[in-house]
């Protein structure tokens, strides 16, 4: 009778153990690792924000204190911001090598504008996007030997571990708005605090001292580049919007299915939802990196990019960053131009002409191409 109460006992423990641990579950059976991580240099950013109760004498020497450290407000390439010439590069200068192919180099941070076609030579219209670059500084070197990955790559790739990282930031800022600790990452830099930070992957040959403005020609026309930015939110969409379906029948006895997606599953042991069917979901919000985009012009008084496309991902005003392309056969074969960077205290000669435009790109400033008749040709001889 023990041996077999205690057999009892143990089958209704197993049962037990397996309705409770071993019961059908709806959801993936790995939770999914979050896309987005914050690296190691993160701060918070934002502070709260409340009345100090300071007098305007009192607001007025603080807004003064801030503009004799980092410069005065001024509109810089149409841009509202601070006016950071007079500030000083504090750290040493970082020794740049030579370039050889497989160099990687630093990228940018622009906004989108919005879309502008243009004409090439021989009569075809592309269109464009507009891509601005708003006052971009190096923030901080990290050497390979310290740099860290905030999380473990999907893939190891070819060169991992020979690579750097540079910070750089955009769109400088009155630090009141910011955190102490945010703003103690552009201590070392002596650049005002900026509303976005980016980091990019380097080769040690390709540092930049921190501190140092980082300008649109960066690149030059003709070069292909990759543009990474996050698409468009569009919310809640069903299947007709978010994966392009057709739709069932509007009439012919169809009631309340016009714009579902249909049968999904199947019958018997594989009446189940497969995964990654196509369904109704959160549509918008990723991202996205559109590789081998070419640079038809640069505009040098208001630091705008035009891109050949208008695929890049986001809205209007949205934040892209771009880079040189890693599409293998449009690598760069010549060493570029501008290396590590362009720098415009050793440039000599003229200033940069307004626009700068590609060699298959036709200017309107120049003399359009004239068609004659016959019979005026045989009158002017």
């Amino acid at each position: 009778m023990n041996s077999f109460s205690s057999i009892k006992t143990l089958l209704s423990c197993s049962s037990l153990r397996s309705s409770t641990f071993l019961q059908q579950v709806r959801h993936k059976k790995y939770p999914l690792q979050p896309k987005i991580q914050n690296p190691i240099w993160f701060a918070r950013k934002e502070r709260a924000t409340f009345d100090e109760q300071l007098t305007k004498e009192n607001q007025a020497f603080v807004k003064e204190m801030v503009y004799a450290k980092y410069g005065p407000p001024a509109i810089i390439h149409g841009v509202e911001t601070l006016d950071l010439s007079r500030s000083l590069l504090k750290q040493e200068p970082v020794v740049s090598g030579e370039w050889s192919p497989g160099i990687r180099r630093t990228g940018l941070i622009a906004r989108k504008i919005g879309v502008y076609p243009m004409w090439m030579k021989d009569g075809k219209k592309v269109a464009t996007t507009l891509l601005q670059v708003v006052d971009n500084y190096v923030i901080k070197y990290i050497p390979p030997e310290e740099y860290q990955a905030s999380r473990k790559a999907p893939r190891r790739y070819k060169n991992e571990g020979k690579w750097g990282c540079l910070v750089v930031g955009a769109e400088c800022c009155d630090p009141q708005k910011f955190t102490k600790e945010y703003c103690g990452l552009f201590k070392d830099s002596g650049v005002a605090p900026t509303k976005i930070l980016s980091r990019f992957l380097v080769s040690p040959e390709a540092a930049i001292q921190p501190g140092t403005s980082l300008s649109p020609l960066h690149f030059k026309v003709g070069d292909h580049i990759d543009v990474f930015g996050r698409t468009k939110e569009r919310g809640f969409q069903g299947v007709m919007k978010r994966w392009g379906f057709k739709g069932m029948p509007a009439t012919h006895g169809v009631t309340k299915t016009h714009r579902r997606g249909g049968n999904i599953g199947q019958g018997g042991n594989k009446g189940r939802v497969f995964p990654g069917t196509k369904m109704p979901g959160w549509m918008g919000g990723r991202r996205r990196t559109l590789r081998g985009c070419q640079i038809l012009r640069i505009n040098t008084k208001f630091n705008v990019i035009f891109v050949k496309g208008q695929s890049v991902p986001g809205g209007q005003n949205s934040v892209v960053f771009l880079h040189d392309t890693l599409l293998p056969l449009k690598w760069r074969k010549t060493s570029p131009e501008a290396f590590p960077t362009y720098f415009p205290h050793l440039q000599e000669g003229d200033s940069l002409p307004v626009d700068i435009y590609h060699e298959s790109v036709h200017n309107f400033a120049d003399p359009s191409i004239m068609y004659e008749d016959e019979e005026v040709k045989d009158a002017k001889k």
